[in-house]
């Protein structure tokens, strides 16, 4: 200024000179300042092992949960997608570079000496404010993620979510897709999905009740049970394990009821329940054309013998 007021003819020669030296001596002093020039050097050095700190922290992280993908996938079942692994391993790998670099960039400001409680406050604003708009998707988001991770169920098995049942046709982290046996699509928001039954995790048990005459003695009807499923096991290969009849599991004055299981594989029971049904059925219709017969031929041979006696009585 004092240079601009001598162009100008305000002060004089001497005066400028002063303020020139004078601003040379501070410029010096600035320079030569080994406090200013230590404090300077500490603070970048505590940035730079900051630095170092947070990129070693995120490259540990993301191999740990390189790591973890992949003991999932290997672990997993065959129905699990690889790519849906990768997507969830790049989307935490990608939260974790934003949470290490925001305190990064907070520790930062706070050596450089900037005030970070406006910041910090303003942030939880803003963070709240977006919570409280989108928390239903959020919510979405989050359930998606774990039914991923925890491979809760995968696509192709069989599950039923509160009324909703069917085949898992798409898993995303927002809504699920369902696919019921008569064709209808159900689409689910991850964050209404709260219990899930899961048909394909574990064999299933066939349980086919038989109702037999009260007439027909118990060892007949458990012995035309286990000849009608003799064998069964071999022709079917869902079935895991020979069926069992376990017997009688209830009975009225007309009729009682024979219990077969059959360990089978898992989301087959109704198909396996069918063929145990298909195949008792057969047998008690052949049973009764054989008992038919039987009885046809009884009927016949008395008739027979009737006749001949009548004939032996003309005769005489």
């Amino acid at each position: 200024m004092t240079l601009i007021h001598w162009l100008a003819g305000n002060v004089g020669t001497d005066d400028v000179v002063k303020d020139a030296i004078q601003w040379k001596d501070a410029v010096w002093k600035w320079l030569t300042d080994s406090t200013m020039w230590s404090t300077l050097l500490f603070v970048i050095l505590k940035i730079a092992i900051i630095f170092i700190i947070t990129r070693i922290f995120i490259r540990v992280i993301n191999k740990i949960i390189d790591k973890s993908m992949q003991q999932k996938g290997d672990n997993g079942r065959f129905r699990l997608n690889t790519r849906r692994l990768t997507t969830v391993g790049e989307l935490l790998k990608n939260v974790t570079n934003i949470v290490f670099n925001f305190i990064l960039i907070m520790l930062v400001l706070s050596q450089m000496g900037i005030n970070l409680g406006p910041l910090i406050a303003g942030a939880g604003v803003l963070g709240l404010a977006v919570g409280f708009g989108a928390q239903s998707l959020v919510k979405d988001v989050i359930t998606g993620f774990f039914i991923i991770f925890e491979d809760q169920f995968a696509v192709g098995d069989v599950i039923q979510t509160g009324t909703f049942k069917g085949t898992v046709e798409m898993i995303g982290l927002r809504t699920t897709r369902l696919v019921s046996w008569k064709g209808e699509v159900y689409i689910l928001p991850n964050g209404s999905i709260t219990t899930v039954t899961n048909f394909s995790m574990s064999n299933a048990l066939a349980v086919v009740d038989v109702p037999m005459k009260a007439e027909r003695s118990l060892e007949e009807a458990v012995g035309l049970v286990k000849q009608a499923i003799q064998g069964i096991e071999e022709s079917n290969v869902q079935i895991l394990n020979i069926p069992d009849v376990l017997g009688v599991q209830s009975m009225t004055t007309s009729e009682y009821i024979v219990r077969v299981v059959a360990e089978c594989m898992p989301n087959t029971g109704a198909v396996v329940e069918r063929d145990i049904q298909n195949n008792i059925k057969r047998a008690l219709e052949d049973e009764e054309h054989r008992q038919a017969a039987l009885e046809t031929a009884i009927t016949l041979e008395k008739e027979d013998e009737q006749g001949r006696k009548g004939g032996e009585k003309g005769g005489a």
